[in-house]
């Protein structure tokens, strides 16, 4: 069975807080456009801007009523950009999932992965293997994927070949560590927006190799990532977690930031509506 109602909402959502965060997302584009329609409807305030790249400034410059109630979307790199400007909650950073202790037992990647540096990388490979890579930390300097070892081969010179002064913020660098894990086949894969501990939304985002949208997840799925805020709880005040289902069961495939991560078929509405209503 599967559950596609909407998730329940804490208040009244039209109504919403007086002093309710201002958002600044840097994209309409995409999902993010669904993000605007949400906040439009709830009636909350918003931005968009875009970031100029490698300077890291926004264009156009927010103009926000209070620094300590702004919360950011878009890209990961938009961390930096709340701490300059002093935005709270801003950007609801992670810690490596892969080093919590109470959810190692329910990885997908992580019990016999290796982990090294960029700079190390090339003492692993033997040119016949793939692998999942992905950064240890949530910095998403690369998306987590399934490469070939010729692919991490071209991938470790390109870095290595620049001094690390020539490497911009937000990129793999010499030390960036990664997680290297042999893939696994994945039958389902879904996404939940976990918000002070609650699960507020989920979404389905693919079947075996198919992408698919759709607002459903499956109740034992769902049953798991209860668990797993349940044993592990303040991992973040909001963060997603991505569960799938395996031909050995259901795995917990990784944590992103609530932030940066895509939105799928989540309700939106409602997520807004918990963000708005957090206790920070």
């Amino acid at each position: 069975m599967s559950r596609s109602e909407r998730a329940e909402r804490r208040g009244d959502w039209r109504g919403g807080r007086g002093d309710g965060c201002d958002t600044v997302d840097h994209s309409v584009s995409g999902g993010h456009a669904g993000l605007a329609a949400a906040l439009d409807r709830l009636g909350l305030s918003y931005s968009v801007h875009k970031v100029v790249p490698f300077v890291g400034t926004l264009v156009p410059a927010p103009r926000v009523g209070a620094a300590d109630r702004v919360v950011v979307f878009g890209s990961y790199a938009m961390w930096r950009i709340a701490e300059a400007e002093g935005y709270h909650p801003g950007v609801f950073k992670l810690r490596p999932f892969v080093q919590k202790a109470v959810w190692q037992p329910f990885l997908l990647n992580g019990p016999g992965s290796v982990f090294l540096t960029v700079a190390e990388i090339l003492g692993l490979l033997s040119g016949d293997k793939t692998w999942f890579v992905r950064p240890v930390s949530d910095g998403k300097e690369v998306s987590g994927k399934v490469v070939s070892e010729p692919w991490l081969r071209a991938l470790s010179e390109k870095v290595l070949s620049l001094d690390p002064d020539e490497i911009p913020d937000g990129s793999l660098r010499h030390d960036t560590q990664l997680m290297l894990s042999r893939p696994a086949r994945i039958l389902k894969e879904w996404r939940v927006w976990i918000v002070e501990d609650r699960v507020v939304t989920w979404s389905l985002y693919k079947e075996g190799a198919r992408v698919v949208y759709r607002a459903e997840i499956d109740d034992d799925a769902l049953g798991l990532a209860r668990d797993l805020i349940a044993v592990n709880p303040g991992f973040a005040p909001a963060y997603v977690m991505d569960i799938c289902r395996t031909g050995s069961g259901l795995k917990l495939l990784e944590t992103n930031c609530i932030n940066a991560a895509g939105f799928y078929a989540a309700d939106l509405v409602g997520l807004a509506a918990a963000i708005d209503h957090m206790a920070v």
